[in-house]
């Protein structure tokens, strides 16, 4: 009987040993990086053109015409201190009036993303016109956008503001200029936190070759890269996530053409 009972806790440990090595070995998945919302913070709101936004177009990301590229109205142009040489281009904020008279009622905020820069004017008192001038946090908003949350006779309001995760419907698009030498690509529908750090070109024929970045939302590699199909791997600015889109662009790719990817942030 003992002989019987010893064999049987034998075959127990090793039964043990195996299914511990079994856990430990087993691979892990990393949690993929999500951005969240930022705790809301004290700024001051101004608004430049008029309802039709027309003079919000282009701007210092180079997002280029704002209703074709899925941008709108709801637009912002942000100061120094928040541009960050234009790693901001593409975040989005939540942003509600309070404390003035002008604000309207019962409007809990409005959501705008990052797509100009309002540069500093240091002829005017930074408390009196130069309401951009570092080291003040402030937003430009597109009048209508502005018009959401205060009347427009105020000129400028207080509000509250916090980060948010950019909600984009689809993939990342990339919009190409340059030349057979020289590739300037940018990067816009970012999910997540909307920014990008780093970027990186695959052809066809080559390895990854790091881009660098030009300005606002563009990065540019020094390369001949023409009759190759284009892969473009890229890290949030935020959250440090890495994604690949492959296969982006076809072996014809051109430039003023943009191609869209089936990857995001999140």
């Amino acid at each position: 009987m003992a002989s019987s009972f010893n064999s049987w806790r034998f075959r127990f440990l090793i039964w043990m040993a195996f299914a511990t090595l079994a856990v430990i070995s087993k691979p892990s998945i990393a949690a993929t990086p999500v951005f969240r919302p930022s705790p809301w913070a004290l700024a001051h709101a101004t608004f430049y053109g008029d309802e039709t936004a027309s003079e919000t177009m282009g701007g210092a990301c180079g997002y280029g015409n704002l209703f074709t590229n899925g941008y709108g109205t709801d637009t912002a142009a942000l100061s120094t201190t928040l541009f960050n040489n234009g790693f901001a281009c593409g975040t989005c904020y939540q942003i509600k009036c309070v404390q003035s008279p002008w604000c309207y009622k019962g409007v809990p905020f409005t959501t705008v993303t990052a797509t100009n820069l309002c540069p500093p004017n240091w002829a005017q008192d930074s408390n009196k016109g130069g309401w951009c001038n570092p080291p003040r946090v402030h937003f430009d908003m597109a009048k209508p956008a502005f018009m959401k949350i205060a009347q427009w006779k105020a000129g400028i309001v207080p509000v509250m503001y916090r980060r948010v995760p950019c909600v984009r419907p689809g993939g990342l698009r990339f919009k190409f200029q340059g030349n057979g030498y020289w590739l300037l690509v940018y990067v816009m529908n970012v999910g997540g936190g909307g920014d990008i750090a780093k970027m990186w070109v695959k052809g066809s024929r080559t390895g990854w070759i790091s881009m660098s970045h030009n300005w606002g939302a563009s990065y540019q590699a020094f390369a001949t890269l023409g009759g190759q199909s284009l892969s473009f791997k890229l890290t949030s600015y935020t959250s440090k996530e890495t994604i690949i889109a492959y296969n982006v662009a076809p072996a014809n790719w051109n430039v003023g053409m943009a191609y869209k990817s089936n990857v995001n942030f999140h």
